[in-house]
């Protein structure tokens, strides 16, 4: 997927260049818009099976089956002091459960040659199936007796949380992981966005085992659970499994609603000094709900300045090998500027120029409408394996209320939908107040560099 969406960036890139975007092209050249490829045709449902939401979209371009299981709430789950304690809880499932004691759910996965992955996020933890047909109920299976049943020895905690602590303090080893953090912590300061998913050493060191046990009395509820297969297979088998297993669990009285929104403040600027060969900086800035019209508008309007950064500070100027300005797809959004480089304040103040030259001139309508067919390819490209749909699916489901929202004719249309007043007006309305965070050399980089954002 990366060597993909690589593609998909060059190409935008072009498309902002041949039609006189991107900063310091020449005359528009004529550029003809790629058509995407679309999926193979799939169907999709939703239904409710003993209080789980489900949704299915029955594909039979492949033998492969997606069953991701969404525990809602992510970050709003926890506390300051029990922040990484979901996934932590899942991942130690992997050691044992009451049906699959640790020697024999490692021999069962080997023998079926699937997978069960994690992800956490702000606004969920997942844990899902990645298998055939064929072993589709097996794993399930397995999966469910994970959340159903984990055996939580006190042995199998403390080497768990030795672990999860090593990885987290070599978070602040790698300094694309902490500038990110930082951004987040920054932007969203005493918000439960603002909160490590994966925990801090304080949080995961406090970790009991009656914690734990605690956590899945009270959280693995049905009413927290959404759960989205994409695949070659039926209702009638995804109700039958379903009823077997998760359905024996509480129902609870958990109602999924958007987190609320962050509380916007004057920049800030966090940095954590350090030698290295190049310097990291992230800027963050509050964007609009998913459930805005504003949502995909921001999105085309960062495209926009990625274009112009891209140009201006690797082509031109070969200021850096990575720039551009991030959308992060969350229930609430948010908008970025990115950059590794060697020269921190000259690239901040290239980035500054740009941000206002989006916000003062309006995009030339055909370069934005090349732009908007280059993004309806990278979504087909997106949607092609059965796990991006799965996401997309959960994303429509729970921050525009409506599954059909991953509706392929729906997205495209939304894209088209955009105006490039409308990317002016976005780009005015949202990108200010830039906070940053910043990892590296510290004289190199003036705490005035983020003023004027």
């Amino acid at each position: 997927m990366t060597a993909r969406r690589d593609a998909v960036r060059r190409a935008r890139l072009a498309i902002l260049t041949c039609a006189g975007l991107a900063a310091g092209a020449g005359a528009a050249v004529p550029c003809r818009a790629q058509e995407p490829t679309r999926a193979a045709d799939s169907t999709t449902s939703r239904f409710v099976v003993a209080g789980i939401p489900v949704i299915l979209r029955r594909s039979t371009s492949a033998d492969v089956v997606t069953a991701d299981l969404y525990l809602l709430g992510g970050t709003r789950q926890t506390t300051d002091q029990t922040a990484g304690i979901e996934p932590f809880l899942l991942d130690i499932s992997e050691r044992g459960t009451r049906r699959f004691p640790q020697s024999v759910l490692r021999q069962v996965m080997a023998r079926l040659g699937t997978s069960i992955d994690i992800e956490a996020t702000p606004d969920w933890t997942s844990i899902g199936v990645r298998a055939t047909r064929e072993t589709f109920d097996s794993t399930w299976s397995v999966l469910a007796d994970r959340v159903m049943a984990p055996t939580l020895d006190s042995a199998d905690v403390a080497l768990l949380r030795g672990q999860y602590l090593s990885a987290v303090r070599q978070r602040r080893d790698n300094p694309d992981a902490l500038v990110e953090y930082l951004a987040d912590s920054i932007i969203y300061a005493h918000h439960p966005y603002g909160r490590a998913v994966s925990g801090t050493a304080r949080s995961i060191a406090a970790i009991t085992r009656a914690q734990l046990r605690t956590y899945q009395a009270t959280q693995m509820v049905r009413s927290r659970m959404l759960l989205v297969v994409v695949g070659d297979v039926d209702r009638a088998r995804v109700e039958r499994l379903l009823l077997r297993t998760l359905a024996h669990l509480p129902l609870g009285h958990y109602t999924w609603t958007p987190p609320p929104p962050a509380t916007p403040h004057p920049p800030i600027l966090v940095s954590d000094p350090r030698a290295l060969p190049t310097n990291y900086v992230m800027g963050r800035f509050l964007g609009p709900a998913a459930s805005s019209p504003d949502y995909q508008a921001l999105r085309v309007a960062l495209a926009v300045l990625s274009g112009r950064l891209f140009a201006v500070v690797r082509d031109e100027r070969n200021l850096s090998y990575a720039v551009n300005a991030p959308f992060v797809e969350r229930a609430l959004s948010e908008g970025g500027l990115y950059v590794t480089t060697v020269q921190p304040d000259s690239v901040v103040a290239i980035m500054r120029q740009e941000v206002a030259a989006i916000q003062s001139n309006v995009v030339d309508p055909d370069a934005l409408e090349r732009l908007v067919q280059q993004f309806i390819t990278e979504y087909f490209l997106d949607n092609e394996t059965n796990a991006d749909q799965a996401n997309f699916l959960a994303r429509a489901e729970l921050y525009r209320g409506d599954f059909r929202a991953a509706d392929g004719d729906r997205f495209v249309a939304e894209l088209r939908h955009v105006t490039p007043d409308d990317v002016q007006r976005v780009s005015r309305e949202y990108m200010r107040d830039i906070s940053f965070a910043y990892v590296g050399d510290t004289t190199k980089f003036q705490p005035t560099a983020i003023t004027g954002f």
